[in-house]
C-alpha cells in the first residue's frame, strides 16, 4: 500500500509516535485532562543526533517547560528517544488548555543543533532554524458529543426556497410575494454591499419540509439544519424580531411541532439556526419601526431592553453586525439579555430544546462571549439529557482560533460539540479544480490531529452554504464574479462546463462522506443546483427538475454511510497524496475502507484489494483508477 514519506534535513525522516495510557494515539494532538502521553522519537542514527529536547510552552500564561527525552532503544537503524507527559500537570489548576511544542535535535558530529517544523500537526520536518510547533489540545475529562450525530448526514434548508407545501403564507403589506417558484429572480443589489430589503420570499415553509421527509429520508439524512424560523421581516429570518414565536411566513408553532415530530418517525432530527448576536431593527425588542407592543430601546432608554444593545449616541448610533444598522448588535454581557437566550427552561434556547430538537447552529460564533456560550451548553445539555449537539459557525481552525484578541475556547469541553468545517471546503476545491491533493492531505490531516476525536467525528463538513457560491457554480470553472449582480442573476453556465463541474462534484461528494465528520449537503447541491454569491446561491429547489443522475449518487453515498459503522468513528489515515492522486483510510474493529480519488488525466495505481462499495466491483491489488473517478474499497472478508 502507497506511503508517504518526508523528507527531511540530509534526506533523513523523523518519525514521532504517541501513547496516552498505553494505547497507540500517533494519529491525535488533542487529549483529555487526565491523560498520560508518552512521546517516541524514531530519529536515523546516521543523523548522528546524541540528544533531544522538547520545550512545552503554556499558551494561556506564556510559561515554558523543558525536558530531554531519554534514549529508549534501536529500532530499524533509528534512535528512539521518550518521554512522558501528565497533561494534568501541564494544566495546573486549570482543567483544560493549549500547548505549543517543539524539539531540539543535538549532533555531536557537528556539533550543531536541528529544530523541529511541524508540517500538519502529525508529521515534522528538520530544519536549522526554529520552525512551526506541534499544536497540543488539553480538554476537559468527560468531553463528548452526542452519539445520535456521529455517523449521520445533514441537510441545510434555506426554508424560504426549499418546499412550499400544502400551506398558504398569510399576507403581509411589507411583503412582496414571488409566484414564479422555478425562474422568479430574488431580490439582489447593484453591487456587492449594495442594499437590500430581502423582503421577497418564495413561499417555501415548514410544512413543505414536513412532506419532502421521504425524499430526505431516501438520502440517508439523519439531521435536519433549518435556516432561523424565528419571526423576522426578511426571508432570510438572520433579523430575528421575536425570538419566541416561530415566523407565521413559515407555518408558526404548529409547523415546527409537526415537523420535530413526524421527523422523528423517520429518524430525523431537527437543528436550528441559533442567531443571537443580534436582532433585527425591526424587533419586540429593538422596536425601531414601532410595530411590535411595547417600548423598545431605539424608543426610550427606560426601555426594559434598553441594555441588550450598545449605544454610542441615542437612539440613531449604535454597535452593529459589521456595521449594518438593520442589525442591532445584543450586549450579551447584559446578564438579563443573556439570561432570555440562554439561560434556563424559560429562556429561548429551553423553548426549542424542550419541543424536541437535536441541536443548534450558533450563527458567527467567533462574536459570542465565551461565557455565553458556556450557559446556551449547560441549558441545552440538561434540557435534553446530553443529547442537543452545539455547533458554531467558524471559518478556521477552532482548536486555536483568535477572534477580537482573544483566543477562544471552543472545544475544551464547555463550549461547543463542532464546528462548520470551512477549511475542509476550501481544501477540496483546491484539490478538484488544482490537483493539488497535498494541500487536502495536509488540512484534513491537521483538523483530525488538532481536534478532540469526539469532535472530528461531529464536524460539519461543508461543500456548499447559503453563505458560499454553489459548488457546481464553482467547480465549473467559469469566473463570471466580476460581472454585475443583474447579469449573475441569469447567467448559467456551458452544457460543457457543466459536465466537467458534474464529474468533479461527484469526487467532492465522496470525499466529504468519506472522511471524518458529517456531510452536510447543501438544499440542491444533490440536484444540481448552480449560483453565484447571495442571493443567487439561494435559489428555490428544482422539485421535478433534479439532477437524477446526481441525486442517484447522493442516495448511495448515504447508503454507503449507513451500511458501514466505519465511518460514524474510525480512524482517519492519509495513506497518499501527490498531485492528482489522493488515498486515505478509515479503520475500526472489524473495518478498513479505503478511498481513493483520481482527478488527473492518466490513470493510477491503486495497490489494494477488497469490494467497491460504489460501483460493487471487485478490485486486486493490479487495478488502477481511471482518470476523473474515485473508489471506496473496503477489504474482502469483511462482515458490514
Amino acid at each position: 500500500m502507497p506511503e508517504i514519506f518526508r523528507t527531511d534535513f540530509d534526506g533523513y525522516n523523523i518519525e514521532i509516535r504517541k501513547k496516552i495510557n498505553g494505547e497507540d494515539a500517533s494519529l491525535y494532538g488533542a487529549f483529555s485532562q487526565s491523560a498520560f502521553l508518552t512521546l517516541s522519537l524514531l530519529v536515523p542514527r546516521a543523523l548522528g543526533v546524541t540528544e533531544v529536547k522538547i520545550t512545552v510552552k503554556n499558551d494561556e500564561d506564556g510559561d515554558v517547560t523543558e525536558k530531554t527525552l531519554e534514549f529508549a532503544t534501536l529500532e530499524r537503524e533509528n534512535d528512539v528517544f521518550e518521554t512522558n507527559l501528565d497533561l494534568s500537570v501541564l494544566c495546573g489548576s486549570e482543567k483544560s488548555g493549549l500547548f505549543w511544542y517543539s524539539f531540539a535535535f543535538y549532533r555531536k558530529k557537528d556539533v550543531s543543533v536541528l529544530f523541529s517544523d511541524a508540517v500538519n500537526n502529525l508529521e515534522v520536518r528538520l530544519s536549522e532554524e526554529n520552525g512551526r510547533p506541534f499544536r497540543l489540545l488539553v480538554y476537559e475529562d468527560g468531553f463528548d458529543t452526542p452519539e445520535y450525530f456521529r455517523g449521520g448526514v445533514m441537510y441545510h434548508i434555506f426554508v424560504d426556497r426549499f418546499a412550499k407545501g400544502d400551506f398558504t403564507p398569510p399576507k403581509r403589506d411589507d411583503a412582496v410575494m414571488n409566484d414564479d417558484w422555478y425562474g422568479g429572480i430574488p431580490q439582489y443589489g447593484e453591487y456587492p454591499g449594495a442594499f437590500v430589503a430581502n423582503n421577497m420570499f418564495f413561499g417555501g415553509n415548514l410544512v413543505g419540509v414536513r412532506e419532502k421527509l421521504g425524499y430526505l429520508f431516501s438520502l440517508g439524512v439523519t439531521v435536519i439544519y433549518l435556516s432561523p424560523v424565528g419571526k423576522a421581516y426578511s426571508n432570510h429570518k438572520y433579523d430575528t424580531g421575536d425570538y419566541m414565536t416561530v415566523d407565521e411566513m413559515f407555518g408558526g408553532e404548529k409547523a415546527l411541532s409537526d415537523l420535530i415530530a413526524t421527523a422523528k418517525k423517520y429518524g430525523i432530527r431537527i437543528i436550528l439556526d441559533g442567531v443571537f448576536n443580534h436582532t433585527g431593527d425591526d424587533s419586540r425588542y429593538f422596536n425601531k419601526y414601532g410595530k411590535y407592543d411595547g417600548i423598545g430601546a431605539y424608543q426610550s432608554e427606560k426601555s426594559p431592553y434598553y441594555g441588550w444593545y450598545k449605544f454610542i449616541e441615542f437612539p440613531d448610533k449604535y454597535e452593529s453586525w459589521w456595521g449594518i444598522p438593520i442589525l442591532p448588535k445584543l450586549n450579551l454581557e447584559n446578564e438579563e439579555c443573556a439570561s432570555f437566550l440562554a439561560k434556563g427552561e424559560k429562556s429561548v434556547v429551553g423553548k426549542y430544546v424542550k419541543m424536541g430538537i437535536g441541536g443548534i447552529r450558533l450563527d458567527v460564533a467567533d462574536e459570542l462571549p465565551g461565557e455565553f456560550l458556556e450557559e446556551l451548553r449547560v441549558t441545552a445539555k440538561t434540557l435534553s439529557g446530553g443529547d442537543a449537539v452545539i455547533i458554531g459557525e467558524v471559518w478556521e481552525n477552532a482548536s486555536d482560533k483568535v477572534a477580537y484578541g482573544k483566543r477562544r475556547k471552543y472545544l475544551r469541553g464547555r463550549q461547543l460539540d463542532s464546528v462548520m468545517n470551512y477549511p475542509f471546503r476550501t481544501a477540496v476545491i483546491e484539490f478538484l479544480l488544482h490537483k493539488n491533493a497535498r494541500a487536502l492531505a495536509d488540512e484534513l490531516t491537521e483538523i483530525y490531529a488538532s481536534y478532540p476525536k469526539c469532535v472530528s467525528d461531529s464536524l460539519m463538513n461543508i461543500i456548499g452554504t447559503h453563505d458560499t457560491e454553489r459548488i457546481l457554480t464553482v467547480l465549473s470553472g467559469e469566473n463570471k464574479y466580476d460581472l454585475p449582480s443583474e447579469e449573475l442573476a441569469r447567467v448559467r453556465m456551458s452544457d460543457e462546463s457543466r459536465e466537467r463541474a458534474k464529474r468533479l462534484l461527484k469526487l467532492a461528494a465522496v470525499t466529504q462522506f468519506t472522511v471524518y465528520g458529517v456531510p452536510s449537503v447543501y438544499y440542491g447541491d444533490e440536484a444540481g443546483m448552480e449560483g453565484y454569491h447571495d442571493p443567487f446561491c439561494r435559489m428555490p429547489y428544482p422539485w421535478g427538475r433534479e439532477d437524477e443522475e446526481l441525486v442517484a449518487l447522493y442516495r448511495l453515498l448515504g447508503k454507503i454511510r449507513r451500511e458501514n459503522k466505519v465511518f460514524e468513528c474510525g480512524t482517519f489515515r492519509v495513506l497518499h497524496a501527490d498531485g492528482a492522486f489522493l488515498m486515505f483510510e478509515r479503520r475500526s474493529a472489524g473495518e478498513c475502507v479505503t478511498v481513493a480519488l483520481n482527478v488527473g488525466g492518466t490513470e493510477c495505481a491503486l495497490g489494494i484489494a477488497g469490494r467497491d462499495l460504489l460501483t460493487g466491483t471487485t478490485l486486486t491489488e493490479d487495478d488502477t483508477l481511471a482518470p476523473m473517478k474515485a473508489v471506496v474499497v473496503r477489504e474482502e472478508g469483511e462482515e458490514i
